[in-house]
């Protein structure tokens, strides 16, 4: 090739390479990194989290020393503390279906609409789901 093809052909490819930077908008090749959620964001809702959590713990916990409730789970040959140190074990899904059911069936026996025969047996099946949950 002749010295002036070659220099044609440098001319050329600078031309392309210069027409293709200058082409590109500035803010494409210096954008800052935006996140979809910011980080005061993500702490708030970590923090409702983590209170509800705790919530659905005391909720479960309050359930199970309901008068009689020792009584019941020890009677059924489970360990009571056992059973109320597993609460904090359960996954938040588990714990807060169990906090539900707990806070429901509370309501239900101030109401009168459950006997303390009821409720002790909702207690042992409360107990029994948590060893269970915690076991698997």
């Amino acid at each position: 090739m002749s010295k002036l093809a070659i220099r044609t052909i440098q001319s050329l490819l600078i031309i392309l390479l210069a027409s293709v930077l200058l082409g590109i908008p500035k803010d494409a090749i210096a954008q800052p990194a935006s996140h979809v959620v910011s980080s005061a964001d993500l702490q708030r809702d970590v923090s409702a989290a983590s209170a509800a959590r705790q919530q659905n713990i005391r909720q479960v916990q309050a359930f199970l020393a309901m008068p009689g409730a020792r009584q019941a789970i020890e009677s059924a040959h489970m360990d009571y503390r056992q059973v109320k140190n597993a609460v904090p074990q359960l996954n938040n899904q588990e714990l807060a279906q169990l906090a539900r059911m707990s806070q429901s069936a509370q309501k239900q026996f101030a109401a009168g609409n459950l006997s303390d025969r009821d409720l002790l047996w909702i207690i042992l099946g409360a107990a029994v789901i948590i060893i269970i949950a915690v076991a698997a």
